[in-house]
């Protein structure tokens, strides 16, 4: 791992995200640590369809957006979102 690298998860960890997200540049604006499995979900805003997620490394999630570096100490069962990329992530339980 790099020596920056603040999640506690390995760079190399599976999430799910968005095409919009990682194709077109669209902005991360909602993030979920979910409480079942521990997994994370790099989301845009509104509802996610289903047929645009994709699969990729926690890494490439933060390389693509590294103020989600700020969020590697949400705690499970919680979510973080904000209005724009430049807003301050807001968190609470889901």
């Amino acid at each position: 791992m790099s020596e920056d690298w603040r999640f506690a998860e390995p760079e190399n960890l599976a999430v799910l995200t968005l095409r919009q997200i990682v194709r077109e540049g669209q902005p991360i604006l909602h993030v979920t640590h979910d409480s079942d499995d521990g997994g994370w979900q790099f989301l845009g805003s509104g509802d996610a369809n289903p047929d645009d997620a994709v699969v990729v490394a926690l890494s490439t999630v933060v390389r693509l957006d590294p103020s989600v570096q700020a969020l590697a100490d949400l705690p499970m069962g919680w979510h973080a979102w904000r209005k724009t990329a430049d807003d301050t992530w807001q968190r609470s339980p889901k």
